[in-house]
């Protein structure tokens, strides 16, 4: 529940510190001094969007806070922690401030926060109707959203939703292949004739490589073979002067002169190595000249296959080394478009099953909606009956179309219908009731709905509009039993209402001329009183009205 408001520099507030406690509190005062701004301040800390016209003048920034017990909040206090934003498990304060500029911040428990967590929190802890709520209640959607708060199904409407997303979500899948079937079928036979082709080259992985090695070696293949036989018959077979020759011949004189000079030993070592080399290298080259073959039919078929490949390569726009991962791209592409084809016969299928399970939650839905509806229609008549509008009958129409469209609220079109009057047909609450009949049916109907939601603090903002006399007798003692299991704060205008409430606060404006600020005050039982016999009477409080408003409080503590 609210247990604390404290307001600084919010419109024409200057300073405002308000304790609020359990039960029903009624908030009265003159017209124009600002009964609302608390509630509108509060709106701010659910996370209303803010504007520099909320900042008094002149000043720098305006700020409100608002704490809430909410030791009896499971839900607020889970939502907490799963942000952990959670502080003292009894107590949340909300914390907004605004700029001169415009520019807002938000805080819980002293924590940064966005907007849109200020409303997922606030859902949890208090609701506010507005004076024009009757005017929502006229919509088709508002009369849905009602009875669901009233019938409390969450898992019904959660099944439902579930089961719409992944119907929705196959459902363009599908909707996406059948679209681009034709240009998935150009593809595919595009493709098929560009992987037969590549499928009978058949190049293998780094083939290509080996290829332009080979065709480069068979290419020079006469050249090689000349020159490797002239260096062989150079380092080893010339008669008159071959490299090997040669330098034996020199290691032979060298070191008959080392016995004279050591100095030459080094060179001796060096050309004896330089020997073995040579004659190494020799007997490798007699090797390779052996096996190195001129095969005219070999060279054919390799420049062939070259030849082929940077062919191929030149036709797709790809280097020629890349032409073997592209085939096997060309490849995997062309099975993904036989999947999606074989997909398109399962997804059918599949979509078939989704819409059955939805239409089957739906009608559960549907069931829950009819069976509680006549519970919530039972007990907004009986409210209705109660304020002055005895002959009137209410019934909450839900029609299954099962043949519309699936939706997240599923399949049903709900509907207040209304007769005020003994022998009139029920009609659509828009077609029958008149201003003041939409005010006193509204307002039980918001009860209603609001008494099954687990919010521990309901606001409500001058939503006793259009009702007068006994009727807001009846009001006020619809909000004050309301009040016992719950926290009501309500702005009201009319002395039956605010006299029901457990307590009662006073708005009063004051001017000097040049400024104006707004005060608000709880009052004690005198003060009471004397407020009461002005909103029955006017600034003149005469003893009869101050006798009517004793009267009126006592009949309320005797309820």
């Amino acid at each position: 529940m609210l247990t604390h408001l404290s307001v600084r520099n919010f419109a024409v507030v200057k300073s405002l510190d308000i304790d609020f406690k359990q039960g029903m509190t009624a908030i009265t005062g003159e017209t124009g001094a600002g009964k609302s701004i608390s509630v509108d301040a509060l709106g701010l800390c659910l996370g209303d969007r803010a504007d520099a016209g909320m900042v008094r003048t002149g000043a720098k920034k305006a700020e409100v806070i608002a704490s809430f017990d909410i030791s009896d909040l499971p839900n607020a206090v889970e939502w907490l922690n799963e942000y952990e934003l959670n502080g003292d498990d009894s107590e949340v304060i909300i914390r907004r401030l605004v700029s001169a500029e415009g520019r807002s911040k938000a805080f819980i428990n002293g924590t940064p926060v966005a907007l849109q967590q200020l409303k997922n929190l606030g859902q949890f802890l208090l609701s506010i109707h507005g004076q024009h709520a009757h005017q929502q209640i006229l919509k088709p959607d508002q009369q849905l959203h009602l009875l669901d708060q009233f019938c409390g199904h969450d898992s019904l409407l959660a099944n439902v939703n579930e089961r719409f997303q992944n119907l929705k979500t196959k459902q363009v899948h599908f909707h996406s292949l059948v679209a681009n079937q034709q240009q998935r079928n150009d593809r595919r036979q595009l493709l098929s004739y560009q992987i037969v082709e590549l499928d009978e080259f058949a190049l293998a992985d780094n083939e290509f490589a080996q290829l332009e090695l080979e065709h480069k070696k068979l290419s020079h293949s006469q050249t090689l073979l000349e020159q490797s036989q002239i260096s062989f018959h150079q380092l080893y077979e010339a008669e008159d002067a071959n490299a090997l020759s040669i330098v034996q011949t020199s290691i032979e004189r060298l070191t008959e002169l080392q016995e004279h000079d050591t100095s030459l030993s080094p060179i001796v070592e060096l050309l004896n190595e330089a020997s073995i080399q040579i004659d190494e290298a020799a007997s490798e080259l007699r090797a390779y000249t052996e096996q190195l073959e001129i095969d005219p039919m070999r060279m054919q078929n390799v420049e062939a296959r070259y030849s082929k490949a940077l062919e191929l390569a030149r036709k797709h726009n790809v280097k020629p080394e890349s032409l073997y991962a592209f085939h096997q791209d060309l490849s995997q592409e062309y099975q993904e478009l036989i999947k999606d084809d074989h997909a398109l016969e399962g997804l059918s299928q599949e979509l078939d099953k989704l819409d059955q399970e939805y239409r089957l939650s739906a009608h559960k839905l549907f069931k829950s909606r009819i069976k509680t509806g006549k519970l919530f229609a039972k007990q907004v008549e009986q409210h209705i009956h109660k304020m002055n509008m005895a002959d009137a009958s209410f019934e909450v129409v839900v029609e299954h179309n099962v043949a519309s469209s699936p939706a997240a609220l599923g399949l049903d079109k709900v509907y207040f219908a209304v007769s005020t009057n003994k022998g009139q047909k029920q009609d659509r609450l828009d077609k029958v009731v008149s201003g003041g009949e939409l005010s006193r049916i509204g307002l039980a109907i918001q009860v209603m709905a609001s008494s099954s939601n687990q919010v521990a603090t309901m606001i409500f903002d001058e939503v006793d509009s259009g009702i007068s006399g006994a009727t807001a007798s009846v009001v006020g003692e619809l909000l004050r039993s309301l009040g016992l299991t719950c926290q009501v704060i309500c702005v009201t205008h009319l002395p039956q209402v605010a006299a029901r409430a457990h307590n009662q606060m006073f708005v009063t404006k004051f001017s000097d001329k040049q400024t104006t600020e707004t005060h608000m005050i709880n009052l004690k039982e005198n003060e009471r009183i004397e407020e009461l016999a002005r909103l029955l009477a006017g600034d003149t409080l005469t003893e009869s009205a101050l006798a009517n408003a004793r009267e009126l409080l006592q009949i309320s503590h005797s309820k």
